[in-house]
């Protein structure tokens, strides 16, 4: 085999028909695949061995697509060991090492066990608390995942606990109507902890499957918003003692190192347990999926591939990497 026999796919994977999911995947990272993947074939022309000449152009390759330095680094390491302990010195089994290397690190975050819309084995109402700063796409995100939750057989409930903008709570509104899900809302100015508080308990009042809290978005070195995110915390626990189940960090993927700063600020002000990372369809640096995970151990749940309410996807760890490598 030649080194651009790295490049085919196999037979059974020609005439495979592509599942919808799979479908979304390669159109929502069509400019991180062809970024990734153009300068990973130019890398690998002429050469016959994976030496230290790639290795080097390799590390490149994942920091421009902003894996990051530390994140990259722990891959080159590992697909060092790989070589080493497997003798694969040949570029053309560099696609599978380099893709099970990726994928053992995300599942060693938590990645491989992220649930469903099902809600299968979850508590009733399923709390979710959403954090973020304003712009990167959270109460877009919230809309989406009512819609996921909805079409699943779901009932849900939001409580509008961004107070401090009225364009939040009015665009939380429209994404209620939007979807057909109630909203409990007390307007701008209202106390956000009272909101969280009032729409967890007539979620259990209700029935209702699962319950989204929205929260104000202002800068992440605000601190008057992280002692207002440990309030709403702890009021939703009067009502539910293990509320929230889910504390979900929105980042907007494009952001690349903003948004890694952002997570660290989050996830020191409140117990953030999991990560959505939008606009993936608008960024050739995808990779920033692979190094926030890999930074903060917390699993990637969610990824926006685009603007229409379907384009909120589980996470897929294996999808979203081999996704990546198709020629």
């Amino acid at each position: 085999m030649g080194v651009f026999d790295f490049f085919k796919k196999n037979k059974k994977t020609e005439e495979a028909s592509p599942s919808a999911e799979h479908t979304a995947y390669e159109q929502g990272l069509e400019k991180t695949k062809t970024n990734f993947f153009s300068k990973l074939g130019k890398a690998l022309v002429g050469k016959s061995t994976v030496d230290a000449d790639f290795l080097d152009e390799l590390e490149e390759i994942l920091v421009g697509a902003d894996v990051g330095i530390d994140t990259t680094v722990k891959i080159i390491n590992r697909l060092e060991v790989r070589i080493a302990r497997d003798k694969y010195l040949n570029s053309n089994e560099l696609n599978s090492i380099l893709q099970e290397e990726i994928i053992a690190l995300l599942d060693e975050n938590g990645n491989n066990n992220i649930g469903d819309f099902n809600l299968t084995g979850k508590p009733s109402p399923y709390v979710i608390m959403v954090v973020g700063v304003n712009g990167v796409g959270k109460t877009t995100t919230i809309g989406k995942l009512a819609h996921q939750f909805t079409k699943h057989g779901k009932s849900v409930m939001l409580g509008a606990a961004d107070t401090f903008r009225a364009a939040a709570v009015d665009q939380l509104t429209i994404w209620s109507e939007r979807v057909g899900v109630p909203i409990i809302s007390r307007g701008m100015g209202a106390d956000p902890a009272s909101v969280a508080y009032d729409a967890v308990q007539s979620a259990q009042a209700k029935g209702a499957d699962v319950v989204i809290i929205d929260t104000a978005g202002r800068l992440h070195n605000k601190i008057g918003l992280m002692n207002e995110l440990s309030k709403i915390r702890a009021v939703m626990s009067k009502v539910i003692p293990d509320a929230p189940h889910e504390v979900l960090l929105v980042l907007d993927a494009s952001t690349g190192q903003n948004a890694i700063e952002q997570a660290k600020q989050f996830t020191a002000a409140t117990q953030v347990n999991a990560l959505a990372l939008t606009k993936l369809d608008g960024t050739a640096k995808g990779g920033v999926v692979i190094g926030i995970s890999d930074i903060f151990k917390i699993p990637v749940k969610y990824i926006g591939l685009g603007e229409k309410m379907e384009d909120l996807k589980l996470f897929n760890q294996k999808e979203f990497i081999e996704t990546l490598f198709e020629g």
